[in-house]
């Protein structure tokens, strides 16, 4: 990628992101945001979904270069003051498709709401979950018992749905992972692996006893009578990632962790 291209650097909150960010001021020049042709950002992966999720509600797309000053940082590369250029010259492109959950409320509001990771419907009290599951309108489990459900992207599908046992995606596989969270009824039922234009449809059973929620990465919706939840390929993100440290390459190497 040129050296011409017109950066804008965003920063989470944090002590550490933010004495990077006066480094990197220093040394690099930035752009507004709204100017940008690609984002620089400083933080965790929570930092990163919440600037893909901006970019997504701006309606302005443009690549990101993430720098790892959180935790984890899988969605993230290496933080370094030097070579920025050079790093940016040779970075990687990985486009990543976004879900769209579509919520009907008891209420009788909608909320349409996109996810980078994953969507998951919760329970949000003592009492289990009663949900019905349709695919592509047919109904695959008439009543799934559960503390939750969720639909994981390959780029999510090594977080919220790994730790539900879920299975890990490689990236391009143009698959989704429908993983239930803490399953009672069927007991032997463990998720499904679908391809990527699926429609899963959630009908919450008995909402008004059984409160569900539903979860679109970071945004809750709560008392929800029925999700929708399918990819959106009218906004594809690009993911910059430096060679030796790719995306594809993080998935392929979580399933040999122990």
């Amino acid at each position: 990628m040129s050296g011409e291209v017109r950066r804008a650097l965003v920063v989470s909150p944090t002590q550490a992101a933010k004495a990077a960010e006066e480094r990197l001021r220093a040394t690099y020049d930035f752009v507004p945001v709204d100017q940008a042709e690609m984002i620089i950002a400083l933080g965790g992966d929570g930092y990163m979904l919440q600037t893909l999720h901006s970019m997504l509600e701006a309606r302005r797309i443009v690549p990101v270069f993430g720098m790892n000053l959180g935790t984890v940082g899988f969605l993230m590369n290496e933080w370094r003051l030097e070579r920025l250029e050079q790093r940016l010259e040779a970075a990687k492109m990985f486009k990543v498709n976004p879900l769209r959950m579509i919520v009907d409320t008891v209420d009788g509001e909608r909320f349409s709401i996109p996810a980078i990771n994953e969507v998951s419907l919760l329970r949000e009290t003592r009492q289990t979950a009663k949900l019905e599951v349709q695919v592509n309108g047919r109904v695959v489990l008439p009543e799934l018992v559960c503390d939750g459900v969720l639909v994981a992207t390959p780029a999510g599908s090594t977080a919220y749905n790994l730790s539900a046992h879920g299975p890990i995606l490689p990236l391009g596989s143009a698959l989704v992972a429908l993983t239930p969270i803490s399953p009672f009824r069927p007991r032997r039922w463990r998720g499904a692996i679908l391809p990527e234009n699926t429609i899963i449809r959630f009908t919450v059973l008995d909402p008004v006893k059984r409160p569900v929620s539903a979860v679109a990465d970071q945004r809750e919706v709560r008392d929800v009578a029925q999700v929708e939840i399918k990819i959106d390929r009218a906004t594809p993100l690009t993911l910059l990632f430096d060679p030796e440290h790719t995306l594809d390459d993080r998935i392929a190497a979580e399933q040999f962790i122990a």
